[in-house]
């Protein structure tokens, strides 16, 4: 073989090398399972600073790394071998794998294995064991001594630092719970313990539903399949009742705060005043559009003062406690939308308001904490773009606002204990993930981690993140779109909306690959444009965008998501014979509204755990945004999609969970029967031991499922 030719068949098998390896195509199980795993972007697990020192730790394989804000240079701290020789030490046996610590201070190291805490020092090398907790043991939640408070089936428990249980609550079963999320875990209520400042007091739920209507659900695991009711209370129907207990440690007695009538009310917001003699109560009425923040007595029960109210026409919704200000006990911060927007407020303990501290068109979309000070308040938001989110500053005496972060993108931080550092962890369309440590005047120091693209060597469609204009013309809708893999425009593809559409949710980020699922990826892979539009109804994008869907759920939401048909329409390369739909809960609504609202746009749709009619949806959320049936007959008539059944014209599939407690299976099963005595055709599956949605291996045959309806019907 002469020279020339051999070259040519080196430069040809590498050639031929590099382009088998950018022509890699996801399986349905990389775009399910793999999305989470092989194909998400690396990060440095377990970050976290290093007590008050600059030096951060994260865990590596089986070794805790640490570094130093200002050095690149890395040092093992700890690793399994050295975990296992002070286990060896205690006669206790061996862990297999590192586990996930936190810092107890700038030596001490606590985790949890098996049910029990332990204390690592750093410098005697010593391991102390620490509480075992209860097997039966739910919802820990620590003071400031080092006690516990936990629920066991519906009672709540107390656990000293020696390790000794007490049961605080005797009646905790059949319709009474304590110490757990009440109110369905709205307004921003994700547990049921609440522990003063200093752990003296302990404050909790009471919840008493046995006022409740109860809704069956159906166990076949058994022999013969047993009944198991869950209490559901559905709009219009009674609520259950709340009351905040308070357990004093010291004397071992409880009292209940004076919350008054009515009882179906809402108690949210469980703060405590630094000097643990008073409890703030966010309390809200059954309709949910008159708020009143109640200061009680801890010590007696008594009702203070109402510090201020909130009402507005349609809904007001408090999601976040009162956050005192360091240094200052008659001052608090509070988050309230009251002037369109979600913004935070300077106000004292005698209820005025001492001045707004953040004001525009934007979102303040978290809270970090102050500084050791007190004068600085940390915060993230949207007010860079509603598809972003940054890290802020403001001075609550001049209240000037500074931005900390400046990567496109979306940032997530952690500060030092002096608040002069942070580590960011932030990602954009086009970065899957990058660590920095910046100072708190904005100052990147140096990158720590940068992930790599592990989708590089994959064929994937090109996604494009834009604007379009609601159906009102005037309001800009963020989409998301990703073309087929290999596009030709001159090409006509079928076209998958998928949607979520409603309250508290948002799809479309200028994150890693748009917030996208990677199953969308995978069906571009397969040939279908994929669009996904966050109409008017969804989230971040301040009050009017959000409750203008009030007395109407779905209405709205399906003009805007025609829009985005129209921009389909509009590329020319689309075939607008094959338009599908998919989505899950609110989701499966939008899907199932628009299959039979448009039944001319749409020729193929897969509706998940859907929302058929709202009157059988629950009190919190339903009422929120719908009113009661009484209060709203046309509203609930007009959005009922059981008078639509005889709409339907496409190949529709539903799918749900038979044991869903959010959208409970009378939803879709009344809809299947709408659709037999109107003579419809519908598709129908079950998945008989998922809830209200279907994860784990499972969701693999879920999405093979889908992905089947799309192939057989619109592609």
């Amino acid at each position: 073989m002469n020279r020339s030719l051999f070259l040519t068949l080196i430069l040809t098998l590498c050639l031929g090398s590099l382009s088998f390896g950018q022509q890699k195509e996801l399986s349905l199980e990389d775009a399910i399972v793999g999305q989470y795993r092989q194909f998400y972007p690396e990060y440095l697990a377990n970050l976290q600073w290093r007590g008050s020192t600059d030096a951060f730790t994260y865990i590596k394989g089986d070794s805790l790394i640490q570094q130093k804000a200002t050095k690149p240079e890395v040092q093992v701290l700890l690793d399994l071998d050295d975990m296992n020789t002070a286990f060896y030490s205690n006669g206790l046996d061996s862990i297999k794998r590192f586990p996930y610590i936190s810092w107890k201070d700038d030596d001490k190291l606590t985790f949890s294995i098996k049910g029990q805490e332990f204390i690592y020092n750093m410098k005697s090398k010593l391991l102390t064991e620490g509480i075992v907790f209860p097997k039966e043991g739910e919802n820990l939640t620590k003071n400031a001594k080092g006690e516990y408070a936990y629920t066991k089936g519906d009672n709540l428990f107390f656990l000293s630092k020696e390790g000794e249980s007490k049961q605080l609550t005797q009646d905790g079963e059949k319709g009474i719970v304590y110490g757990k999320s009440v109110h369905r875990n709205e307004f921003g209520i994700n547990g049921g313990i609440f522990w003063s400042p200093e752990g003296n007091l302990l404050a909790f739920y009471r919840k008493d539903e046995t006022m409740v209507s109860q809704y069956p659900l159906v166990d076949i695991s058994t022999r013969v399949a047993e009944l198991n009711n869950i209490y559901y209370p559905m709009a219009g129907m009674a609520s259950h009742h709340v009351t905040l207990g308070v357990y004093n440690v010291s004397t071992g007695k409880t009292l209940y705060l004076k919350t008054g009538e009515p009882k179906e009310q809402y108690l949210t917001n469980i703060a405590w005043s630094p000097d643990e003699k008073s409890i703030y109560i966010a309390v809200l009425n059954r309709g949910q559009d008159h708020m009143k923040l109640n200061q009680y007595n801890a010590a007696t029960g008594e009702f203070i003062a109402t510090l201020f109210e909130e009402k507005h026409e349609k809904y007001v919704e408090p999601e976040h406690p009162v956050l005192f200000v360091p240094k200052k006990d008659d001052q608090f911060v509070w988050q309230s939308e009251r002037d369109g927007f979600n913004h935070l407020y300077l106000y004292n303990t005698l209820g005025q308001v001492i001045k707004q501290l953040t004001m525009g068109k934007y979102e303040v979309s978290e809270v970090m904490g102050f500084d050791k000070s007190g004068r600085k308040l940390y915060f993230e938001s949207t007010k860079e773009s509603p598809i972003e989110r940054h890290i802020y500053v403001v001075d609550l005496g001049n209240g000037k606002i500074e931005k900390l972060t400046s990567s496109k993108g979306t940032h997530s931080v952690q500060f030092d204990s002096d608040k002069k550092l942070f580590l960011d962890n932030w990602s954009s369309i086009d970065v899957p993930k990058q660590c920095d440590v910046v100072s708190t005047n904005g100052k990147v120091i140096r990158t720590v981690f940068k992930s790599e693209d592990k989708l590089k060597d994959y064929k994937l469609g090109e996604m494009s993140v834009f604007t379009i204009k609601a159906d009102d013309g005037r309001t800009d809708l963020y989409c998301r779109m990703i073309k087929p893999v290999d596009f030709d425009p001159a090409k006509k593809y079928p076209a998958v909306i998928y949607v979520y559409g409603g309250p508290h949710a948002q799809m479309v980020m200028d994150s890693w690959l748009g917030g996208v699922r990677m199953w969308q990826y995978y069906m571009a892979q397969k040939g279908y444009v994929m669009l996904t539009v966050d109409n008017r109804g969804s989230a971040h994008r301040g009050l009017e965008f959000e409750n203008c869907i009030h007395r109407q759920c779905g209405v709205i939401e399906m003009a805007d998501q025609m829009k985005g048909v129209e921009y389909l329409k509009s590329l020319g390369y689309v075939d607008m014979d094959r338009i599908g739909v998919h989505g899950w809960s609110y989701g499966g609504f939008m899907t199932t509204s628009l299959m039979t609202h448009h039944p001319e746009k749409f020729k193929v749709g897969v509706a998940g755990g859907p929302v058929i009619d709202w009157k059988w949806y629950e009190i919190m959320y339903g009422e929120r945004y719908m009113d009661t049936p009484e209060e709203n007959p046309e509203g609930y008539e007009k959005t009922s999609l059981l008078p639509m059944a005889d709409k339907l014209e496409g190949k529709l599939l539903i799918i749900h969970g038979a044991i869903d407690p959010t959208v409970v299976w009378q939803h879709s099963l009344s809809f299947i029967e709408a659709c037999i005595k109107k003579g419809k055709q519908v598709d129908y599956f079950t998945y008989p031991r998922h809830e209200h949605n279907v994860r784990g291996y499972d969701r693999i045959h879920l999405m093979e499922k889908v992905t089947d309806y799309f192939d057989d019907y619109l592609k």
